[in-house]
């Protein structure tokens, strides 16, 4: 399979145009860290729109990691979602899930420390949030995001990656008030089988990339940190 996008940042640089018609003062772009975030990047410099992270974290299958069983999200972890048909397969109560929950909650902590926080939900109050991931595979910790935020009380929340397989593009058109995807195929296996180059992201580069961004010190800036 041939890989679609050279690398983050080209496809950030792809993503930007389908989302022009959002540009203004009341938008405000959130990567999921940490692949998201330098498309994420992307896409707020191409709108001229502030930058920040949301606090996102898959909750693996006890027998696969890998299979989200559902997925937290907002800077405390406080958002839930499940998988109901995984959770009937896992066997586990309330009690199992948040035992599994409860390191990746500690990893959002260990993240909100390093990176200087993460949007606060009353910061997205009346405004249109893009929310920007370099792939989609399964949905889970997008629809947890889409949920942190809208606890929030956004104007509109969009959903912006540069390819996820068909059914997850369906389902979150379903959650979503719009979905921006540029590739969607039918053969979908992995998100990084579609990235030339795809090299996991350190915690170093995601501080540099956010860093960055609130350097101008602009009053949206501000307000979105």
């Amino acid at each position: 399979m041939d890989a679609r996008f050279p690398d983050r940042r080209a496809a950030g640089q792809a993503l930007a145009p389908r989302l022009s018609h959002l540009r203004g003062p009341g938008t405000l772009v959130l990567g999921l860290p940490r692949g998201g975030v330098p498309v994420a990047a992307e896409v707020a410099t191409a709108l001229n729109a502030p930058l920040d992270i949301l606090l996102v974290r898959k909750i693996g299958m006890p027998e696969n990691p890998e299979l989200a069983l559902g997925a937290i999200a907002g800077p405390a972890g406080e958002t839930l979602i499940l998988n109901e048909a995984l959770v009937l397969r896992s066997g586990l109560g309330p009690a199992g899930i948040e035992a599994r929950a409860a390191p990746e909650r500690a990893e959002l902590a260990r993240r909100r420390a390093l990176w200087g926080g993460g949007v606060e939900m009353g910061a997205v109050r009346g405004k249109t949030v893009i929310l920007v991931d370099d792939g989609v595979a399964t949905g889970a910790t997008m629809r947890a995001a889409i949920a942190a935020v809208r606890s929030g009380e956004p104007a509109r929340v969009v959903v912006a990656t540069p390819v996820a397989p068909p059914d997850v593009v369906v389902a979150l058109t379903g959650l979503a008030d719009e979905v921006v995807c540029l590739f969607s195929p039918a053969d979908f296996i992995a998100v990084g089988r579609h990235y030339a180059l795809f090299p996991q992201l350190q915690d170093d580069e995601v501080r540099r990339i956010l860093g960055a961004a609130r350097r101008p010190a602009s009053s949206g800036r501000s307000q979105a940190g």
